[in-house]
């Protein structure tokens, strides 16, 4: 890795090395939510080191920020947090950045031993708190500092992507160190040509070869593009995946998620290309295709939904093109393929009655307003029903143009990762899609936007439930309250942190709204009071 030119400090302190380790490793920005202890002394050491500190109003919301600003920019997110609470708080962005292989470092606050000895104030294992979500944890305690996070900074980027923690008393904090200079960061290694001579012979062989793109893919976009056009072949994507190929390219055939809507499509492959999906993509449902599947990786997967006939393992990129250098055209067609996609896009419809909105409208009008407006937003997208509609309409050009909590499917996680995304890229504005569930969850986080100077808007599919749970209770006679709720006053909060806000029940009052939030320089929320009543047909067309 490119080592960044640092200022060399005199007699440099433990927060002052590990402030020259994230400015080492390109971090953009620091998430978190301070204690009295060592957080304090990294927030000043890292403005030392130009990098800046976002005050979140919560700690599971950092944590998601960092996953955020770790996809958006390609580099480490960092989040610090103090102890135990504060730490326990982070446990959800922690488990999210885990299932969403993203590189997050949390430094948390630590025990000193005498602290760490006795049942007290606070006091709990904190590694093994954590130790089923982390790639690794070390303690800044000790001799060997560098030793410890050079292994660290590994143990985030190894094949298995993801967070790791650091745990940093005040005492350790403020202890002179010595400078640490990390080496080159781990890298997949180039595919064994063995295993690219037996797939490419069973795609020389395909006449209606099938490709779907997953997490790992999202570097290789120019590689899956380039396979697509060779073969001529449909690319589904999954949802981490959208954008690998853009939505108006002609071989884009829709999102694969192991459900109902895509199977009318893949069930006519004769080879299916699995190129970086991680099984934590995929719905739990079996595997419904006959077709054998060449398996593009970083890295062997102990458990996976289906035996792949080859494993390609090593860069994915790499991997793709050499099975296109040996590819042929397929017997698909360019009005096969837009048929295709046309199908899938009119099994999950749901446009709403009249002139109520209904979730696809949520979406399509939104993206016209944008385009009123010459902006081209990055979407963030919560976990719950509206995110079918969110995920499927929404257009997107490259990867990363949209950003889910997949793996974890977390709610609370579309308004802390659309204020990451623009801090992170303030060229373009983020749109954050969220349910009502979950926008409470994290409603807060609407002052961290204002404070910040985040460019946002919050658009609710606000109707007064957990709608997909709502939907899964199928005839248990629940308790009234138990899946749902008033209509919150949203609009009304947002104003009283800082944002605009808008409530909506209309179209034509919608459209005003988009156009009045997408204008301001300002935070804006709007509440669209939605037509849910297509819900269950959509979830029935997307999952079976």
């Amino acid at each position: 890795m490119t080592v960044q030119a640092r200022t060399a400090i005199a007699a440099p302190t433990v927060a002052d090395v590990l402030a020259d380790v994230f400015a080492q490793l390109g971090v953009s920005r620091i998430f978190g939510v301070p204690g009295g202890g060592s957080s304090l002394d990294l927030i000043e050491a890292a403005a030392r080191a130009g990098i800046p500190f976002t005050l979140a109003r919560h700690e599971g919301a950092a944590a998601m920020m960092a996953t955020a600003c770790a996809e958006v920019t390609g580099r480490p997110g960092a989040v610090l947090v103090t102890k135990g609470p504060g730490l326990a708080n982070a446990a959800n962005g922690i488990a999210n950045a885990s299932l969403e292989r993203a590189p997050v470092l949390l430094v948390t606050d630590g025990f000193t031993p005498t602290q760490a000895g006795y049942v007290t104030h606070q006091v709990f294992d904190q590694a093994a708190f954590m130790a089923p979500l982390v790639r690794g944890y070390a303690v800044t305690s000790g001799p060997d500092l560098g030793a410890r996070i050079a292994e660290l900074v590994a143990a985030m980027h190894g094949p298995c992507r993801g967070p790791a923690v650091l745990e940093m008393t005040g005492e350790a904090a403020r202890r002179l160190a010595e400078t640490v200079t990390l080496g080159p960061l781990p890298f997949a290694s180039a595919p064994d040509d063995a295993s690219v001579t037996s797939a490419a012979a069973l795609v020389r062989k395909a006449r209606r070869p099938v490709i779907v793109v997953g997490l790992e893919a999202r570097d290789a976009s120019r590689s899956v593009r380039a396979l697509a056009r060779t073969l001529g072949a449909p690319v589904l994507v999954t949802y981490k995946a959208k954008g690998v190929i853009a939505d108006d390219d002609p071989f884009f055939a829709g999102i694969f998620t192991g459900g109902a809507a895509e199977a009318p499509l893949v069930d006519q492959a004769d080879v299916i290309l699995l190129a970086g999906v991680d099984p934590v993509e995929l719905i739990l449902q079996p595997w419904r295709y006959r077709a054998p599947v060449i398996d593009l990786v970083r890295f062997r997967r102990p458990v996976h939904y289906t035996e792949p006939a080859v494993v390609i393992e090593g860069a994915i990129a790499a991997g793709l093109d050499a099975l296109a250098a040996d590819a042929r055209a397929s017997a698909w067609s360019p009005t096969e393929i837009a048929r295709a996609r046309t199908g899938w896009l009119a099994a999950l419809a749901n446009p709403g009655a009249g002139d109520r909105v209904g979730p696809e409208r949520v979406v399509t009008l939104a993206a016209e307003a944008c385009a009123r407006a010459g902006l081209h937003p990055r979407v963030t997208v919560d976990a719950g029903a509206h995110m079918f509609s969110a995920t499927s309409f929404w257009p997107c050009r490259e990867p990363n143009d949209l950003l889910i909590s997949n793996g974890l499917a977390s709610m609370g996680f579309a308004l802390p990762a659309a204020i990451a995304a623009a801090l992170a890229d303030p060229e373009r504005p983020a749109l954050a899609f969220t349910g009502d569930g979950g926008l409470l969850m994290c409603l807060g986080e609407l002052a961290t936007a204002a404070s910040s100077g985040a460019r946002v808007v919050v658009i609710v599919f606000n109707d007064g439930s957990l709608s997909l749970i709502d939907l899964k209770k199928g005839r248990r006679a629940l308790p009234p309250g138990s899946v749902g709720w008033a209509h919150p006053g949203f609009a009304e909060a947002a104003r009283g942190m800082g944002c605009l806000g808008f409530t909506v029940e209309t179209v034509a009052e919608y459209r005003t709204a988009l156009d009045a939030a997408l204008a301001a320089p300002d935070r804006a929320l709007i509440d669209v009071r939605i037509d849910a009543a297509g819900y269950p047909a959509q979830l029935a067309a997307a999952r079976g």
